[in-house]
């Protein structure tokens, strides 16, 4: 099977690169902005929307103009790169996936593409790129495969490169138990098997120290050089942060998704769990602040990244991934499946009303989602193994069972400790 891989690195680039890579960032951001400028005008005057070919025509008109001379000096394929994003921006927007593309602004996410002819020397640390030339780069890591394309970044004042490879590999034969997770707030991640992973929280450990840095920073003149320092200081914060973050979430998915042959977790909307509940003048939302609270904490789990991870890890190591509905898979007694909002007799203990099987309400929440799993995948005609007789609750695919061989179907360490607790 071929599989696609992305290894991305810290560069080192000399003074008269870093001046060239800013350069290509602003040409690409400008090439962006203008073709979108141009959409929307096409757009009001009633005229069609132009296709990629056709604005890489207006591409060439604007570097052969005399308005925009120093777009020549942008390598060719860069620039085609930057409407390839506007399209799919635009496809994102039609197919219901994103909002309407907006325009970029100077500083934020700044980045541009190579598609071809690129360069890796893993012996020597260094990679070469269009027009850049060799640049060296913090080499932590092989880089197996063919090479298809780079991304140049720039994030919290530090170049980075992401390389984009494809290579062969042997199909993979999944091992372990099925599982079904729980992602939640006091508990990161709950297992079906009664473990779980605690949470991180990687902003709240910052959240002082970013704070008082934001007051500096408001104290002082609007791009002031003073200001452009604490601004600094807060961007290397909030990437310490998404570093911690990432470091966790690489690590958890990729213990759970080696260790498991089916995973099931829920299809959380974490965009509408997280809104606000100011409302309006007209009227006013209720506990607010309390509200304010749980969204930020909900946003610093990273729920979506981590079923992202989870899903392609699962298909690297040749499982199941399936997404089930979250409605009442925490208030559903797994043994005789009553239904109650009155099982959940707090927000950790479950206490079923009609039989009295008690457990702890997350665990509960990880057994249902892995039994509806696990139905999706014998209606779709998948064998996930036979379930143990006799066992108390009827996600009987939880107590350990394995599956049988099947394909996916659908710094600061932070380390990974999974926490064992008694099965009621």
């Amino acid at each position: 099977m071929q599989r696609l891989q992305a290894f991305k690195f810290e560069l080192m680039p000399t003074g008269e690169q870093v001046r060239k890579m800013c350069q290509f960032a602003g040409a690409c951001r400008f090439v962006f902005n203008r073709a979108l400028a141009l959409q929307v005008e096409r757009y009001k005057g009633g005229e069609k929307k132009l296709g990629y070919s056709g604005l890489c025509k207006q591409l060439t008109e604007w570097r052969n103009s005399t308005d925009t001379p120093w777009l020549a000096d942008l390598h060719s394929q860069v620039g085609q790169q930057a409407l390839k994003d506007l399209e799919r921006a635009y496809t994102n927007f039609f197919d219901g996936r994103a909002s309407f593309p907006r325009f970029r602004r100077k500083g934020e996410r700044d980045s541009f593409r190579f598609p071809q002819r690129v360069e890796v020397d893993c012996a020597n640390g260094r990679v070469r790129l269009p027009k850049l030339g060799w640049l060296r780069y913090r080499n932590s890591r092989a880089v197996p495969g063919e090479v298809r394309s780079a991304t140049v970044s720039l994030h919290a004042g530090k170049w980075y490169v992401s390389i984009l490879t494809t290579r062969e590999v042997e199909a993979s034969v999944p091992h372990g138990p099925a599982v079904g997770i729980d992602v939640g707030i006091t508990r990161f991640a709950t297992l079906s098997d009664s473990t779980f992973i605690a949470p991180l929280n990687s902003f709240r450990k910052h959240e002082q120290r970013l704070a008082k840095y934001q007051r500096r920073m408001g104290r002082k003149v609007k791009g002031s050089a003073n200001w452009k320092k604490a601004k600094a200081r807060i961007q290397r914060i909030h990437a310490r942060i998404a570093n911690v973050r990432s470091d966790f979430l690489h690590k958890a998915s990729a213990t759970i998704s080696k260790n498991h042959a089916m995973i099931a977790v829920e299809d959380l909307k974490v965009r509408n769990m997280s809104k606000s509940a100011s409302g309006t003048l007209e009227a006013p939302g209720r506990n607010v602040r309390a509200k304010s609270g749980l969204n930020k904490a909900i946003l610093d789990q990273g729920w979506g990244e981590f079923r992202r991870q989870l899903e392609y890890k699962t298909a690297w190591c040749g499982g199941f991934f399936v997404v089930v509905h979250p409605r009442n898979t925490s208030r559903t007694c797994p043994c005789c499946g009553h239904v109650s909002a009155e099982n959940r007799t707090s927000q950790a203990k479950f206490l079923c009303a009609a039989c009295g099987y008690e457990n702890h309400a997350d665990v509960v929440g990880a057994i249902n989602i892995l039994s509806r799993g696990s139905a999706a995948l014998r209606d779709e005609g998948q064998d996930t193994g036979d379930a143990s007789p006799g066992c108390a609750c009827t996600a009987r695919i939880a107590c350990g069972e394995p599956v049988q061989s099947g394909r996916s179907v659908k710094q600061e360490p932070a380390e990974v400790t999974m926490h064992t607790v008694s099965h009621a």
